[in-house]
């Protein structure tokens, strides 16, 4: 069976760089269904941070059509929940845990439409049969596919789920050395249903606004050199160095791209540890830096024998670009390739655009 993996295409983000909302960039993906059996969303495929479950089908449903029609009745469309939809998943969970105790999530589990916006993409994506899985699933008895969100809870990028997520570890769920899905979602479940909370309840969420202070902040931190920058560098490095020394670490305040790429896969290397995964191939997203490329060390991508696969996303990001065309590993519309055997392989469906054909109207 070949399956497409995508992952992180956060339709509905509000300053519209979420590129599959647009018709002529879902083209080059579409056309890649034509050769599969399976498409799976790997996680953040819908921006419930950003738009509330009621507004969410407007973007994202014309995509599902599109992708339900090119797949037909007889190829299988699966979505998965992330960190930034985790919506799609958390009713499934707790109606079960309203009837039975913790402990039923294993590293695959099926379920149908839970919830109005479920629902509704699932009508939207007809005559495919969209079905939905969490946390993860089996692509191949050796082949393992997750968004990564755990990773939170160990990587050492100092973004605002690892720190609030660190302190839950530290002081309310403690992760133990061997772990399970559950022990995960005891300690990032409460931050995702509070961010949640805010969103349904406010017009113009205020998790939103996150969005582009960040880009704006990595900016400073990393290329500008005004007095407002260095202030903030000098800032930033002291929160940090007070972070670990709460015991919320290990953090870095290196922000490069080597450092950040370490900082994710080291945290994902964690998970796979904790929770022993067994699989010669573990297939993630959520970092938004897909790989191995040419030049990355292979080294860095394996844990305890397994290779480890990032999808990238579909979102553009030009703080993380370089002005060449498809010359960083953060150029959007990346997508992994599974068939029946041998290692999965990185597509670049969209490494023929540019900067402008890329760039939504208005976005910096």
């Amino acid at each position: 069976m070949k399956t497409l993996v995508v992952s992180d295409l956060h339709l509905g983000r509000q300053e519209r760089s979420d590129l599959l909302r647009r018709r002529d960039l879902q083209e080059p993906l579409l056309d890649a269904l034509d050769g599969v059996d399976r498409f799976v969303i790997l996680g953040d495929g819908l921006e419930l941070r950003e738009a509330a479950h009621r507004d969410a089908l407007e973007v994202a449903g014309p995509f599902f059509k599109a992708v339900g029609e090119r797949l037909g009745p007889d190829k299988a469309f699966v979505i998965t929940a992330g960190n930034h939809d985790h919506g799609l998943a958390a009713g499934w969970i707790d109606a079960r845990l309203q009837s039975e105790p913790a402990g039923f999530l294993g590293f695959e589990q099926h379920f149908e439409a839970h919830g109005p916006l479920a629902r509704a993409l699932a009508e939207a994506a007809r005559p495919a049969r969209l079905q939905f899985a969490y946390p993860g699933l089996w692509l191949r008895d050796d082949v393992y596919a997750f968004h990564g969100h755990y990773a939170d809870a160990h990587a050492t990028v100092p973004t605002f789920e690892r720190i609030l997520v660190g302190a839950m570890a530290k002081w309310i769920a403690p992760l133990p050395d061997t772990a399970t899905p559950d022990d995960y979602e005891a300690v990032l479940s409460p931050l995702y249903a509070w961010l949640h909370a805010l969103t349904q309840r406010a017009d113009n969420s205020i998790v939103s606004k996150g969005g582009g202070a960040s880009s704006r902040s990595y900016r400073a931190l990393t290329s500008e050199r005004s007095p407002r920058a260095l202030a903030l560098k000098t800032g930033y490095r002291a929160a940090v160095r007070s972070l670990n020394l709460a015991g919320l670490g290990p953090l870095q305040s290196n922000l490069s791209p080597t450092a950040l790429r370490r900082g994710y896969l080291s945290g994902i290397a964690e998970v796979l540890r904790r929770l022993d995964v067994q699989a010669d191939y573990f297939i993630w997203g959520h970092s938004h830096r897909s790989g191995p490329w040419p030049g990355d060390d292979p080294a860095e991508w394996g844990a305890n024998g397994t290779r480890i696969v990032n999808t990238g996303s579909w979102v553009y990001q030009p703080h993380f670009l370089t002005p060449e065309v498809n010359g960083s590993p953060y150029w959007p519309g990346t997508a992994v390739l599974v068939t029946d055997t041998g290692p999965p392989q990185l597509l670049r469906l969209l490494g023929d655009r540019g900067h402008d054909e890329l760039r939504a109207r208005g976005q910096g």
